[in-house]
């Protein structure tokens, strides 16, 4: 048996681990936009990445370091996606890299992440002008995860400490941003976890990808897909501690209150909303179904108005392509049920029940299928004025 307790630090609280954030004049007024996470040792390295087909350089350049390498440093800018930029947005990442283990030789491997607007070279003089601020051993996490922020309204940090006996644990630590072009297909967004636990390359890519099933590939905003998606896991196994089940258990903590932290800070979303579909026939169309409900703009406006329209949810799960049947079907909002097997219980009543349940901060509407037992979360939120604004602005 094992025990979980929150700690301070997020990404640098593992043994061996430090990040900042500077500011290299790619955002205006001094914000910090250049962080930086290094290792005092070579961690082995796992990632998953966008599925969209034109992923940025940084992904590209990533895999170019092919199987099984080792790094002790990942550098992450904001404002600038460095995506659709050709050939010249790889050598900018050459030039910058090597720019960065001139100044600091015992960096190896460095791998470069980043995130902002499309199409736009990378400023690297700015960039490569910043390294006379870093100070390796900084343990600034807040730094660090301000620096990466683009739209969104907060930082997104966290750590535990796992104990497995009385004297035998190991740390894990993440930071994330994230709040528009988000689509469950591992979600417009960067996160960043560091972890001392002795974990075998072996496991990694595989509890990665479980993880990320039900976190980072169950919540939408907008359902647009960046080009710059990416988890990175990096592990120094200082520990010299770990146990698969409680690492995974760990490690589906952290991404999940990421990925809701996300959902939550959507561009302009006022709700966190988890849309649970149960009684499906597969797992697989329990899924596509919650998934339908998180993206459908019909649904997340009427979220916004806090107008309890079933009809568009009913709507949305008979287009979404999966077996089901309005005689089995049925709807709930919180716990009022308003539409069951054929039947409707939507009278002034209960309509000012589910009202009520759709002005909170965050809450649940299940569906059960009703034929099978397969079930799945999806996480979304409501679509408003403000995410027009944010996102007509966004360049200026």
């Amino acid at each position: 048996m094992f025990n979980l307790f929150p700690i301070e630090n997020g990404v640098c609280a593992p043994i061996g681990f430090y990040c900042d954030g500077v500011n290299a004049g790619l955002k205006a007024d001094s914000q910090l936009d250049i962080a930086f996470i290094y290792a005092d040792s070579l961690c082995d390295v796992e990632g998953i990445f966008t599925k969209n087909k034109f992923c940025a350089a940084p992904i590209t350049h990533f895999r170019q370091y092919g199987d099984n390498f080792k790094t002790n440093f990942i550098l992450v800018n904001s404002k600038n996606a460095n995506a659709l930029t050709g050939e010249e947005g790889i050598q900018n990442i050459q030039e910058i890299l090597a720019k960065l283990q001139t100044t600091f030789p015992h960096i190896i491997n460095p791998i470069m992440s980043s995130t902002g607007t499309i199409g736009v070279q990378l400023p690297k003089e700015k960039i490569m002008q910043s390294f006379s601020k870093f100070h390796l051993e900084s343990k600034n996490n807040q730094n660090a995860s301000q620096a990466i922020m683009t739209t969104d309204r907060f930082s997104k940090t966290i750590a535990f400490e796992v104990f497995l006996d009385d004297t035998r644990s190991f740390k894990i630590g993440a930071i994330c941003k994230g709040a528009g072009m988000i689509n469950p297909s591992l979600a417009t967004m960067l996160c960043f976890i560091t972890t001392d636990a002795a974990i075998p390359k072996e496991d990694m890519r595989p509890l990665l990808l479980e993880a990320a099933k039900t976190t980072f590939n169950a919540i939408s905003v907008d359902g647009d897909t960046s080009t710059n998606d990416t988890i990175l896991l990096l592990s120094n196994q200082k520990s010299g501690n770990y146990d698969k089940e409680a690492f995974l258990f760990a490690l589906e903590k952290i991404m999940h209150k990421l990925a809701t932290d996300i959902v939550r800070d959507g561009e302009g979303a006022t709700k966190l909303v988890a849309f649970e579909v149960k009684g499906a026939k597969t797992q697989r169309e329990a899924e596509i179904c919650a998934k339908a409900l998180s993206q459908s703009p019909l649904v997340k406006t009427a979220l916004f108005g806090c107008d309890p329209n079933w009809g568009r949810i009913a709507s949305t799960i008979g287009a979404s392509g999966i077996e089901c049947d309005p005689n089995t079907l049925e709807i709930n909002f919180g716990e009022i049920c308003v539409y069951s097997k054929g039947k409707i219980y939507f009278d002034s009543l209960n309509e000012e029940k589910a009202a009520r349940v759709l002005k909170q901060d965050s809450y649940k509407i299940s569906c059960n299928i009703g034929l099978g037992k397969e079930s799945f979360v999806a996480y979304g939120c409501d679509l408003g004025y403000e995410y027009v604004k944010i996102n007509a602005d966004y360049r200026t």
